[in-house]
C-alpha cells in the first residue's frame, strides 16, 4: 500500500506533495492548539468558561463561513490558504505569548480565537476545492483520496501527541508546538502553485457573489435536496463521533485510554479507506453502491457502540465508521466538485461547510436533551437508528444516482450544462456553460 501511495503521489507532482504536508500539518496543528486550549480554558476557567468559549467560537463560525465565502472564488486558493495560515502563525504567537506572560482571562482568549475562527473561514472554501485547481480532472479523485489521507493522517497524531504533552509538558509546550506547526504548514501552502485559477474579468459585488452561490445551490435539485439530507444527516452523526464517545467510554467504566482508542481507531479508518478502500471498492462496485452502502454502514457501526460493550468492539465499530465515512465523503466531494462551474466551487464548499457548522451546533443540544430522559447507551442507538433512515432516503433524492453513475469527464461542469440558469449572470458562465 505505501508504495503504491508514493507512486500515486510522485504521478500527481509537486502540489499535490506540498498541499499534503500543508493539510497534514494544518489539521494536526489545529487538534493539537483546539485541545491544549479546551485544556486551559476548563482547568482555569471551569466549565461555564468552557461553555461561554464554544458557544462564541460556534457563533463565529456560523457567521464567518458564509460571508467570506466569496474570497475563494475572487482570489488564488494558494494565496488564500497562505494568508490564512500566516494569521493562524500570528495568532497562536499571541496565544502562546498570553499563555506564557500573562494572567488568565477569558475575554482576550475569545477575541484571539475568533480571528482564528475567521481565518479557518477564509481557508476552508480553499481547501476544499483547491485540488481541482492542480490536477487534471481525471486525477482529481486521486488528488482528493490523498488530501483526505493528509487530513485523517494529521487527525491521528494531533491528540495522542498532544495528549503526551499536556501530561508531561503543559498547556504551554503544546502551544508553541501549535506555533511551530503553523509556520511550517504555511511555508507549504506558499509554494504550491497558483494552479488554473483565473482571476474575475470584472469587478463583482460582494453581496451579489454571496447570493449568486446561495440561489445556484437551491436551483439544483439534486445538491439542494443533498444538502437538506446531509444537515440532517449530521445531526445525530456528529455528536456520535464527538460529545457522546468519552460518555459512552465512562459509562462502561473503561479508562481514559479507551477513548484514545476510539478516536485513533476512527482516523485509522478514514485513512484507510482515503489511501485504498474507496478507490478499490468503487472501481469493483461503482459509485451509487458503494455511497449508499457507506451511508448505512455508519449508521449500523454507530448504533452498535450502544449496543456492543466488549472492550475491543467499539474501536472496531468506529474504525468501520471511519472507513465508511472516507468512502462517502470522496465520491460525494470529488463529484460535486467536478459539476460546478469554477466560478462558483468556493461558494458551495462555504454552503456546505455552514451547513454542518449548523447542525454541529443543533446536534449536540438536541442530544443534550435526549440525554436528560435516556441513558447514552440508547442515545448511541438512536443516533444510528437515524443514520440509517437518512441513509435510506439518499436513494429517493432527485438525480441523485444517475449523477453518481457519471464518469469524471462527464461530471465536468455538468450543473452548468444541466442547470444554466443557476449560473445566469456570471461573467464566465459562457465558458462554463
Amino acid at each position: 500500500m505505501l508504495s503504491a501511495t508514493r507512486e500515486r503521489m510522485r504521478r500527481l507532482g509537486r502540489p499535490v506533495r506540498l498541499l499534503m504536508i500543508s493539510e497534514v500539518l494544518t489539521v494536526f496543528s489545529l487538534l493539537v492548539g483546539h485541545l491544549a486550549v479546551s485544556w486551559w480554558v476548563a482547568e482555569q476557567g471551569g466549565a461555564a468558561h468552557l461553555a461561554i468559549y464554544g458557544v462564541v467560537m460556534s457563533a463565529t463560525a456560523f457567521v464567518s463561513m458564509p460571508l467570506l465565502s466569496p474570497l475563494a472564488d475572487r482570489y488564488p486558493k494558494r494565496t488564500l490558504l497562505g494568508a490564512g495560515l500566516s494569521v493562524f502563525v500570528l495568532e497562536t504567537l499571541l496565544l502562546a505569548s498570553m499563555v506564557q506572560w500573562l494572567e488568565y482571562a477569558l475575554l482576550p482568549l475569545v477575541l484571539l480565537e475568533m480571528v482564528a475562527v475567521m481565518a479557518l473561514a477564509v481557508m476552508q472554501p480553499a481547501a476544499m476545492s483547491i485540488a481541482a485547481e492542480l490536477v487534471p480532472h481525471e486525477q482529481l479523485a486521486e488528488a482528493f483520496a490523498l488530501q483526505k489521507s493528509a487530513q485523517a493522517l494529521g487527525r491521528m497524531l494531533g491528540p495522542a501527541l498532544c495528549g503526551l504533552i499536556l501530561a508531561t509538558a503543559g498547556v504551554l509546550a503544546a502551544l508553541w508546538l501549535h506555533v511551530a506547526l503553523f509556520v511550517v504548514a504555511a511555508w507549504a501552502a506558499f509554494r504550491i502553485p497558483t494552479g488554473s485559477h483565473r482571476a474575475p474579468s470584472e469587478a463583482r459585488h460582494w453581496a451579489r457573489e454571496l447570493t449568486a452561490g446561495l440561489r445556484a445551490k437551491w436551483v439544483i435539485p439534486v445538491e439542494r435536496y443533498w444538502t437538506i439530507l446531509s444537515f440532517f444527516t449530521m445531526l445525530f452523526f456528529g455528536p456520535a463521533i464527538g460529545l457522546l464517545v468519552p460518555l459512552r467510554v465512562q459509562s462502561l467504566g473503561w479508562s481514559a485510554a479507551w477513548l484514545g482508542w476510539c478516536e485513533a481507531a476512527l482516523s485509522a479508518g478514514m485513512l484507510i479507506g482515503a489511501l485504498y478502500a474507496a478507490r478499490a471498492l468503487t472501481e469493483r462496485f461503482g459509485r451509487y453502491p458503494i455511497a449508499i452502502t457507506a451511508l448505512a454502514g455508519e449508521g449500523v457501526a454507530l448504533g452498535l457502540v450502544g449496543i456492543l460493550d466488549a472492550r475491543y468492539a467499539l474501536p472496531l465499530c468506529f474504525f468501520f465508521t471511519g472507513l465508511c465515512l472516507a468512502c462517502m465523503q470522496l465520491i460525494g466531494q470529488t463529484h460535486r466538485m467536478l459539476a460546478v462551474p469554477d466560478q462558483f466551487r468556493g461558494r458551495f464548499s462555504a454552503c456546505n461547510l455552514m451547513v454542518m457548522h449548523m447542525a454541529g451546533t443543533l446536534g449536540p443540544a438536541l442530544v443534550g436533551i435526549l440525554l436528560l430522559q435516556a441513558e447514552v447507551d440508547l442515545v448511541y442507538l438512536i443516533c444510528g437508528l437515524g443514520m440509517l433512515l437518512c441513509a435510506l432516503c439518499y436513494p429517493w433524492l432527485p438525480g441523485f444516482r444517475a449523477f453518481l453513475s457519471l464518469d469524471h469527464a462527464t461530471a465536468k461542469d455538468w450543473y452548468a450544462r444541466e442547470y444554466p440558469q443557476a449560473f445566469a449572470g456570471e461573467a464566465g458562465q459562457a465558458k462554463a456553460g
